[in-house]
């Protein structure tokens, strides 16, 4: 089926958007920290993990520790989401797509 030239040229800039849209989310390294830098916690634009650091101190207290290991996950991907969204705004932004519809 092929669609008309206008129709046809706005889902290639779409597609084209959502390429850039993708490289750009890719790119984007978060670090979040949990009581007061005890947990610290790496992540990039798809919630993969890329460090852990643990401070000694927190170790023997096994309950804060679990604690503050979720709080700086949870933390770092809010980052995460927070970024790619603004990502999606801009990117978007120049399609002159009615505002709400992403």
């Amino acid at each position: 089926m092929k669609l008309p030239g206008n129709m046809q040229q706005m889902m290639k800039q779409a597609q084209q958007v959502q390429e850039r849209l993708q490289e750009e989310i890719a790119k984007i390294r978060v670090e979040a920290s949990a009581g007061g830098g005890m947990v610290t916690v790496k992540m990039d634009g798809q919630k993969r993990v890329l460090g852990v650091t643990i401070d000694p101190e927190v170790l023997s207290d096994v309950e804060m520790l679990q604690d503050l290991v979720m709080a700086a996950f949870n933390e770092a991907a809010r980052r995460v989401d927070e970024e790619a969204q603004q990502k999606v705004g801009g990117l978007l932004g120049g399609l002159g797509l009615p505002p709400g519809l992403f």
